[in-house]
């Protein structure tokens, strides 16, 4: 919630910009009801990350849904990709190609979708005009689309994988890094309409929804694609433990993350979904009902500082087979083989502090080069927007072949905004954003 705050700063500068010609706007078609984003029978066959048809988005790539970005071209890619029953599927990922391209490199870019249901996913909420999930449902992964540009502006292709699936799967970590795997195989194998390098350098970018799904892909990586070789990745906001976090944000603003995350479960795991039916008490079936047609923001407004773990029978979160579905998508499973750029809020009220710093210790004990930074002057969303100049610091030096880290570090900073690194990217950084909403052609030739 708080980085859609943060990003809104911006919209001022839009309303009196001359690029800002208010064009027809059409809706376009929700994924639901949208036959290129069915999955196609006799999927076995195919191997994860095959491109099985693409397309040009339906409507133009824009920030907010209002905000037309001045991208060079787009496209969407339906993909082959497995499950977390190892079960071959599909989903659909967006590729994003800036003025001035440099075809060689690629970023897959995990948005904070938290919401269980098709008609959330960024590649529908990235499009002008796109309208799902209730008032302002889908207004944080549009208004992510503000840190998109700013990697764009580097002239990197960047890519935006639903890695929730076809089924809404949010909290489903095992088919989101899968998924976001194949979807850099799918990208490799697009040249023929998007330019896109056979082996491009690729690097990854989230944060927290995104942020988890990226540190999964980075764990799975050694193993369900080895072929695969990635640069680096920024990971932060991340929250390691399901079950702790849970805890931490009932009755709170977030509360509606853990209804969230229970429906999108168990579109993924039917078992868990049965046991939903017996043990939600009948009085709140109609507001769950609900939140399977609404998205994030609408979600959050409809279930916050609600005792969300009363609405169930006693025991069902903490009950074997469930804790068992949510211990099988925590973090900490094998340590990624790539670099990693580690950012939290020492005081995210989302996932407490000490579970990230597990996974500092986890990874590099395992050998993993960490370098994590941990902010004092923040919280949960607050670090999304001040952590962000400090981890595209990170990965444009992976992706320009430096390597900036090599050895584990961990400090707790006053702000990441304060860091030199972050010093030199923070005033382009901003101006480029602003410029961009004003209807700049995006890529690095353009401006500086």
């Amino acid at each position: 919630m708080y980085l859609v705050a943060a990003l809104l700063v911006a919209l001022p500068f839009v309303s009196s910009a001359p690029a800002m010609v208010l064009e027809e706007r059409l809706t376009p078609i929700l994924p639901s009801q949208d036959v290129f984003y069915a999955v196609p029978d006799n999927l076995e066959s195919f191997k994860p990350g095959t491109i099985l048809q693409h397309r040009k988005p339906p409507a133009p790539i824009a920030a907010f849904g209002v905000s037309k970005a001045n991208i060079k071209d787009s496209h969407q890619i339906l993909y082959r990709t497995t499950d977390s029953h190892d079960n071959a599927t599909a989903t659909v990922l967006t590729v994003l190609v800036p003025h001035n391209a440099d075809y060689t490199k690629v970023m897959s870019y995990q948005v904070a979708e938290d919401a269980p249901s098709l008609d959330c996913a960024p590649s529908y909420a990235l499009q002008l005009a796109s309208a799902a999930g209730g008032p302002l449902g889908t207004i944080i992964t549009q208004a992510e689309m503000l840190l998109i540009e700013a990697v764009l502006e580097q002239g990197w292709i960047v890519i935006v994988p639903d890695f929730q699936g076809p089924k809404g799967a949010f909290l489903a970590n095992k088919l989101a890094g899968q998924a976001i795997l194949d979807g850099i195989r799918a990208a490799s194998q697009s040249f023929s309409y998007t330019g896109i390098a056979e082996r491009p350098t690729v690097a990854m970018w989230g944060y927290s929804g995104g942020g988890i799904t990226s540190a999964w892909a980075a764990e799975l990586q050694p193993i369900y694609a080895p072929e695969l070789e990635i640069a680096g990745a920024a990971v932060g906001g991340i929250e390691p433990n399901i079950r702790t976090a849970v805890d931490e944000i009932n009755r709170g603003p977030f509360a509606g993350l853990i209804a969230a995350g229970m429906i999108g479960l168990s579109n993924e795991y039917p078992a868990l979904a049965d046991r939903m039916i017996q043990d939600l008490k009948p009085e709140h079936r109609k507001d769950f009902d609900k939140m399977k047609r609404q998205c994030l923001t609408a979600n959050a407004v409809e279930f916050a500082f609600k005792d969300v773990k009363s609405m169930f029978k006693d025991g069902f979160i903490t009950s074997p087979a469930n804790l068992d579905i949510i211990e099988a998508n925590a973090l900490g499973k094998a340590a990624p083989k790539m670099p990693i750029f580690l950012y939290k809020s020492v005081f995210d009220e989302v996932s407490p502090i000490q579970e990230t710093d597990d996974v500092y210790e986890f990874y590099c004990s395992h050998g993993t080069p960490v370098q994590y930074e941990r902010d004092m002057l923040s919280e949960h969303g607050v670090a999304a927007v001040t952590g962000a100049p400090r981890a595209l610091s990170f990965l444009i030096d992976v992706m320009n072949g430096r390597r900036p880290v090599t050895k584990c570090s961990r400090k707790t900073v006053i702000s990441s905004l304060l860091d030199f690194q972050a010093a030199k990217v923070l005033p382009g950084f901003i101006l480029d954003t602003l410029l961009d909403l004003l209807g700049k052609p995006i890529g690095p030739s353009f401006f500086g």
